[in-house]
């Protein structure tokens, strides 16, 4: 069968959070749920236990051992990481069952900060697996093939894997993300850019 890009998406809203720029080092440090073996997700796509298990394992000694298991803030249709548009590492990677749980550092990069403000005003975003492989069709579920190949997760606005809402813990604050509310990400955006570049949205508005 012929390799295909694999994209799959959840919910990411991290739990246990070490926020730890009041300790002066500037990182913020987010963990939760990034993927779900053996379970249907909206694309109809499963992912065996095993295959997902071997590319975790290869991920954890590769790209997060070696400092390099880069994603981006929203993904091309392609299997290659746009360096640019880089804005986190995953440093670690656990099972819970046949969930797998991540450790992910937000990187102080132009896509980075915009991840970060997110995380900060409490928006809940996707995390999304890019890979390559085949797939079967088994009755109404699309089954993942044993050449599948993982590349990277991204973090994403729209997600496709069911069930994924935790609860985020800082020293100070304390808050449950249980809505979609997207809403804020663009004014989050444009203060951003607006704060950067000293070009803001409205000053175009009034031209």
């Amino acid at each position: 069968m012929e390799k295909q890009l694999l994209i799959e998406m959840a919910l990411f809203t991290p739990t246990r959070s070490q926020l730890n720029e009041s300790m002066g080092m500037g990182k913020m440090m987010v963990e939760g749920l990034i993927q779900k073996a053996e379970t249907k997700n909206g694309n109809g796509r499963v992912y065996p236990y095993e295959v997902l298990k071997r590319e975790a394992d290869k991920y954890m000694m590769g790209p997060i051992k070696e400092r390099r298991a880069l994603g981006e803030l929203d993904h091309p249709d392609s299997p290659i990481i746009n360096l640019k548009n880089v804005s986190h590492n995953v440093v670690d990677l656990w099972w819970k069952g046949k969930d797998l749980y991540g450790k992910i550092e937000v990187l102080p990069t132009p896509s980075g900060n915009i991840l970060k403000e997110l995380f900060n005003n409490n928006i809940t975003v996707g995390i999304s697996s890019r890979g390559m492989g085949s797939v079967r069709q088994i009755g109404e579920t699309i089954e993942v093939q044993d050449d599948f190949e993982l590349m990277c997760w991204d973090f994403v606005s729209t997600p496709s894997t069911p069930g994924a809402y935790m609860e985020v813990v800082n020293e100070s604050i304390s808050y449950k993300k249980s809505s979609k509310d997207y809403s804020k990400i663009e004014n989050i955006i444009t203060e951003i850019i607006c704060n950067r570049t000293g070009f803001c949205t409205c000053e175009f508005d009034n031209i």
